[in-house]
């Protein structure tokens, strides 16, 4: 292979390397779907492709209170619409493909973030 061309190829994969690394951090989602229920209510609310950066508010009325993550990350619930923390409530984290049920009388989930 002559010196132009080894040069070429090198400058070519830098650039593809380069470019599939800066375009991985924009825009990346959850891969499958997060499914969130209220207490005795008809209403589910499944998420899927969510963005992994950032608070996503739960759109179950009274908020959620059972959870499945059959998602390939996983996630931190909270009883605050804005993922803050309580003063005695740290977040509940569910891994991947795994589910979790509020205790009776708690507050139900209002918000998540995912973790990645």
């Amino acid at each position: 292979m002559s010196h132009r061309r080894r040069i070429g190829a090198i400058t070519g994969a830098a650039a593809l390397l380069l470019s599939a690394t800066a375009c991985s951090g924009l825009g990346r989602s959850t891969v499958g779907v997060l499914t969130f229920s209220g207490h005795d209510s008809p209403v589910q609310v499944s998420y899927s492709n969510t963005l992994v950066k950032g608070c996503h508010r739960i759109a179950v009325p009274r908020g959620a209170t059972h959870v499945e993550n059959n998602t390939l990350v996983d996630v931190v619930l909270y009883r605050t619409e804005d993922c803050r923390k309580g003063e005695r409530d740290e977040g509940v984290y569910v891994a991947t493909t795994l589910s979790n049920v509020t205790a009776p009388h708690t507050l139900p989930w209002r918000s998540f973030s995912v973790i990645h």
